[in-house]
């Protein structure tokens, strides 16, 4: 059978087209969902947007929720509230909708304002570090994605994951914001210190100090992600 001819075939509406959302939304085209659109604003995003999700329209949010069954709101996190809220005080969301957000720091409370209008919320965040290309597709492949839904639901949002090629592990609602916090310091320490050797090596005249690092950044990160119980690539 065709992913196309699956049963549960989503239509699906991307919020947002940074480097998440177009992702994502490839990935879960892949798995036989139509998307319907693609809200997107700057020019950047738009290119990004038909690049990865070639042919699939530009819609204002109000028309990309009414149309779709499955709505990916990949916002900054400090947009999120207020979208929810804004959708919800202009009643645009619709009864039965599944609703997704990208937002690690957020489980579902942050649906309050749309709960009435009988959405059902799901909060999934891969922990992987994104580029916005479709490099990131074939990533998902194995990346753990953090998962906070009703009970009643969950088995939806863990299924999305899979879908996406990924791998569920379940936070609690309550354990989001320190979930958040690992993320943002594992993603900003490696960077920052991935970059200030790289500044070291070039200053003392070490030509291309990306490749003379990696086969040690890479073997010291494997090393730790073995310590700390990780499953590490062979």
């Amino acid at each position: 059978m065709k992913p196309s001819e699956r049963s549960g075939r989503l239509g699906v509406g991307i919020v947002g087209a940074g480097r998440v959302g177009p992702v994502l939304g490839a990935a879960l085209a892949g798995a036989g969902h139509a998307i319907v659109g693609v809200a997107a604003i700057s020019e950047e995003s738009r290119e990004r947007a038909d690049a990865m999700l070639p042919g699939v329209p530009i819609l204002t949010i109000p028309e990309l929720v009414e149309r779709s069954e499955l709505v990916v709101l990949a916002v900054p996190a400090s947009e999120l509230p207020s979208l929810i809220a804004g959708l919800a005080e202009t009643s645009t969301w619709q009864m039965g909708q599944l609703v997704l957000h990208t937002a690690p720091g957020f489980g579902v409370d942050v649906f309050g304002p749309a709960r009435a209008s009988g959405i059902i919320p799901l909060a999934v965040h891969p922990a992987m570090s994104f580029t916005g290309t479709s490099v990131d597709v074939a990533r998902l492949a194995g990346t753990y994605f953090a998962v906070t839904a009703p009970t009643a639901v969950l088995p939806i949002a863990q299924a999305l994951v899979v879908e996406m090629g990924g791998e569920p592990v379940v936070v609690a609602e309550a354990d989001r914001a320190a979930y958040a916090e690992a993320i943002e310091t594992a993603t900003t320490f490696s960077s920052a210190i991935v970059e200030q050797a790289a500044g070291l090596l070039a200053e003392i005249g070490v030509e291309g100090p990306g490749r003379v690092l990696a086969p040690l950044v890479r073997s010291s990160v494997e090393n730790a992600l073995a310590r700390a119980g990780g499953s590490v690539p062979g």
